[in-house]
């Protein structure tokens, strides 16, 4: 599924698309997980449409804990191994997994943004974003192709823009990419169930409403690279560990149960 070419694009864009990623059984499995959590959502949910949004935008995070067949997909699928082939790395470690709905005909878009400066990492990781149903082309995230080279750009809040975990001017904006995207260079795809969309932490995205008349229902499974780092951070990390800092010191590897490597397959 992954080869050299598509390493060398990963490299360059930040984001590739790989066709076919998961199989028919492990969609249903995959689906039974995500039904298992918007059923009973946890404590990290979050309602991420406005009241007064026709449709419905939903996320929960780092449910694999309690969804077995969230952890499952995460861990023993073909994902992890994907994510350390296009790390050009020898391991990849889970980080956490990211559930979110947006329901037939929401409008709440999400703003452009990278995921990295949420988190707390410091080095590369990857996302493996994977819809259980058909995603049209404009329904589609976008992706402003080689952004992951840097630098760092101030993250706000999605609904009302402020700047909350970086003071003001102390990080790049990111730029008015709608405004003349013959500028940049933004990718989308249609996308089908069981096909991923990989992307750097650092790949600036962002994704339309949904105005079509099924769900759009998403698990993104994220995954370190063996430089990936503890950062403890002075603000409140998207999603939090918490008790984390008492176990794992700043600056060291991810080597935590709550971070088990994923590929190679550990033996016993």
């Amino acid at each position: 599924m992954v080869d050299d070419s598509t390493i060398e694009a990963f490299a360059r864009d930040g984001v590739v698309v790989v066709r076919g990623a998961l199989g028919a059984d492990e969609l249903a499995t995959l689906a039974r997980g995500f039904q298992h959590v918007v059923n009973h959502p946890s404590e990290r949910a979050v309602e991420a449409s406005r009241s007064d949004d026709p449709g419905r935008f939903f996320e929960d995070f780092v449910r694999w804990h309690d969804t077995p067949e969230i952890e499952q997909i995460a861990l023993r699928s073909k994902l992890p191994k994907l994510a350390a082939a296009l790390m050009d790395s020898t391991s990849a470690r889970f980080y956490h997994d990211h559930v979110l709905v947006k329901e037939a005909g929401t409008c709440q878009r999400t703003p452009w943004h990278q995921d990295q400066p949420y988190y707390n990492v410091d080095g590369a990781g990857i996302s493996a974003w994977v819809p259980l149903d058909e995603v049209p082309r404009k329904g589609s995230p976008e992706f402003w192709a080689g952004s992951h080279r840097g630098p760092w750009r101030m993250p706000r809040t999605f609904l009302d823009e402020q700047a909350k975990w970086f003071p003001e001017g102390s990080l790049a904006e990111i730029p008015d990419l709608d405004s003349d995207r013959s500028d940049y260079d933004i990718r989308q795809w249609q996308m089908s169930p069981g096909d991923a969309i990989f992307f750097s932490f650092l790949t600036v995205h962002s994704a339309p409403g949904f105005p079509f008349d099924h769900p759009r229902r998403v698990v993104s499974f994220r995954y370190l690279s063996p430089d990936a780092r503890h950062a403890v951070r002075p603000w409140k990390t998207s999603p939090e560990f918490p008790g984390l800092t008492d176990e794992l010191d700043d600056g060291v590897p991810f080597d935590h149960p709550n971070f088990p490597l994923a590929w190679p397959v550990p033996v016993g």
